[in-house]
């Protein structure tokens, strides 16, 4: 799940195929993120119609994305994310195991979230960014 306001990773999930399960596990540790001033908007993957994701997002007042048929642009900013996560990480490195493989992955996501700069963030990590907005808000 990536936060659009600094591009941060705010919280993932991985599994050898795609239950339910690893969605609402994402769910939970996002929604634990939240205050009540809070009003994120979701874009959905395949779990989009599943009840209980609904049912997940509606008790807490979040509102889905519902872009048209084919309409990707919704998707644009987490497929580009997944570009760079391939090109820095993925394609770079060997992977002993799966279990090698997630301890690396974690690695990734906290120096894309806390050291890797981006031009668009003035210079600043995701991270920096958020912490810095804050402490001048």
């Amino acid at each position: 799940m990536l936060d659009l306001y600094n591009g941060e990773i705010i919280t993932y999930t991985i599994g050898s195929r795609p239950v339910y399960s690893l969605v609402s596990t994402m769910l939970d540790q996002a929604f634990k993120r939240l205050t009540d001033e809070d009003k994120p908007l979701i874009h959905q993957g395949w779990h989009y119609q599943m009840k209980q994701y609904c049912h997940a997002l509606k008790e807490r007042g979040i509102k889905q994305s519902m872009s048209r048929k084919g309409n990707g642009y919704d998707n644009a900013v987490i497929k580009n994310f997944f570009g760079i996560m391939k090109s820095e990480f993925l394609y770079l490195k060997e992977f002993e195991s799966i279990e090698h493989f997630k301890i690396e992955l974690s690695k990734y996501i906290d120096y894309y979230n806390n050291k890797r700069i981006k031009a668009k963030l003035k210079g600043m990590s995701p991270v920096q960014y958020r912490t810095h907005a804050q402490q001048v808000a």
